[in-house]
């Protein structure tokens, strides 16, 4: 009878054991996609006390972020200034032609992120650099730093540029002057120091990316009013457009004259300028580096629950996008500059609603660079001092080097489009194809997944993607620079 007993309750614990092994096994298998495995030598122990120790090392903090901060921040890093030139990339592929191609890039992107997303569900990492590290040990780690780095740098300055060049117009303007005179709140160079420490520096001192949700949110409506006034003014301003036209004042100035050939939109067309309409809207969805800065403060963070932000936030930049590109095309045709508010000032430089518009532009591209500076950061932060703790010394030093940089860049340097070409060819692809497409053939395991499965030869063939689409904008860009002599690549 007492044996009974003792087989009896040895059985009894055998099966919960059973029970407990197969609740945790589902567990993992429900959180990363992949069943968990049984640490069975010690490199497997060290890789789980990685994974358990990783919220010390990667993260300062519970995610307390919500869904929808996380989708303003994450939508904030998608719209650039790449967004002025969409409806000039239409206008050199025809509607229909345009649409595809952002569709394309638009699940594209979608896609690159669910592979990042599988890479740290796979090893606990929530660190581009440190992916890099898991895949190729420091070499990888230092290349997705300085990737991110230089793409970074790139978009920061283009936002600081935006605001050299529009700010002083838009006070001219508000004060009526005709002329730029000499004084000091009319410098560019002075306004983008004065706007970097009074604005952009408060934000980006801020311990914690979650807290830019705010910011974020309004740089956002910014944009929204912007697609607004663009759908408004296509009912308004009139086509065809001569000197001797004038609706409600609008008048095209420097020999912009359309005909009713040129007022009849184009569905398909192929021209000598098709080719960087592709650059274009790429650059425009480049959020990458901050999907896992975003994915660690997320509250109840998990590889599900972070994809429907990526999702919805790319969804709501296409909704935008498209509306833009048609409505600013449908207005100007093929007489749309590559900079679309530029095109709006030929018609009337007076104009109150546009006005306002510049000054909403270059609210929401001043709000962006600090939420473009925190993956800059955290690059830095991964190659010099990786697993220290924070401090708040180390955190303001390098946003403030980071923002004298930049200044410096966009002050001395007076012309840095051909660069922005080269950086955007090189480091986008790079950011958006080719590393979340290798970092996942290296880093998921191949007795999960076997080299010639499906998700890895799709993924070998979106890394080659990228190589393909790099060397197509190089070549561009160098046949550009040989023959015109100059770049008209945008960036985001």
């Amino acid at each position: 009878m007492e044996m009974d007993n003792l087989g009896d309750a040895e059985e009894a614990h055998m099966l919960n054991g059973s029970v407990s092994e197969s609740l945790n096994t589902d567990r993992a298998t429900l959180d990363d996609g992949y069943e968990a495995e049984e640490p069975a030598s010690q490199e497997q122990e060290g890789f789980l006390q990685h994974v358990s120790s990783q919220k010390t090392h990667f993260t300062d903090f519970e995610g307390k972020t919500s869904f929808g901060m996380s989708v303003f921040n994450l939508s904030n890093a998608i719209m650039g200034s790449g967004i002025l030139g969409l409806a000039y990339a239409m206008s050199n592929t025809g509607i229909i032609l345009f649409v595809i191609l952002l569709i394309c890039i638009a699940l594209l992107s979608a896609y690159s992120i669910h592979l990042l997303l599988k890479c740290s569900g796979v090893v606990g990492i929530r660190a581009y650099e440190q992916l890099g590290m898991r895949a190729f040990g420091p070499a990888g780690k230092i290349l997705a730093a300085l990737i991110i780095t230089i793409h970074n740098v790139g978009a920061m300055s283009s936002y600081l540029y935006i605001i050299k060049y529009e700010l002083p117009l838009v006070i001219q303007t508000f004060l009526g002057l005709t002329e730029k005179t000499g004084d000091w709140y009319l410098n560019g160079n002075v306004l983008i120091i004065i706007v970097t420490i009074l604005i952009i520096l408060p934000l980006a001192l801020m311990k914690h990316l979650g807290y830019l949700g705010y910011t974020s949110g309004f740089s956002l409506t910014c944009m929204v009013f912007f697609l607004c006034a663009v759908i408004y003014k296509k009912s308004v301003i009139p086509c065809p457009l001569n000197n001797s036209t004038s609706t409600e004042h609008f008048t095209y100035t420097n020999g912009y004259n359309a005909t009713e050939e040129q007022c009849k939109p184009k569905l398909f067309t192929v021209n000598t300028e098709s080719a960087y309409s592709i650059p274009i809207v790429a650059f425009a969805f480049v959020c990458h580096p901050e999907v896992l800065p975003i994915y660690t403060e997320l509250r109840r963070a998990t590889k599900q629950r972070m994809q429907n932000v990526a999702n919805l936030s790319i969804l709501a930049m296409f909704i935008m996008y498209l509306l833009t590109a048609i409505f600013g095309y449908l207005t100007f045709y093929g007489r749309v500059e590559s900079e679309m508010l530029h095109t709006y000032m030929l018609v009337d430089p007076l104009d109150t609603l546009m006005l306002c518009v510049r000054l909403a532009v270059l609210v929401a591209v001043t709000l962006t660079v600090p939420v473009v500076l925190f993956p800059i950061r955290r690059a830095i932060q991964q190659l010099l001092c990786p697993g220290q703790d924070f401090r708040w010394w180390r955190h303001i030093l390098i946003a403030i080097c980071l923002l004298f940089a930049v200044n410096l860049l966009v002050i001395f340097i007076p012309n840095i489009k051909d660069i922005f070409g080269v950086i955007g060819a090189t480091s986008a692809p790079s950011l958006i194809f080719i590393l979340p497409s290798i970092f996942y053939l290296r880093i998921v395991p191949t007795e999960k997944e076997p080299l010639f499965s499906r998700p890895k030869i799709q993924a070998a063939i979106f890394a080659s993607l990228g190589f393909v689409f790099m060397i197509m904008s190089l070549s561009f860009i160098i046949v550009d620079w040989v023959t015109i002599g100059k770049s008209n690549v945008g960036g985001h």
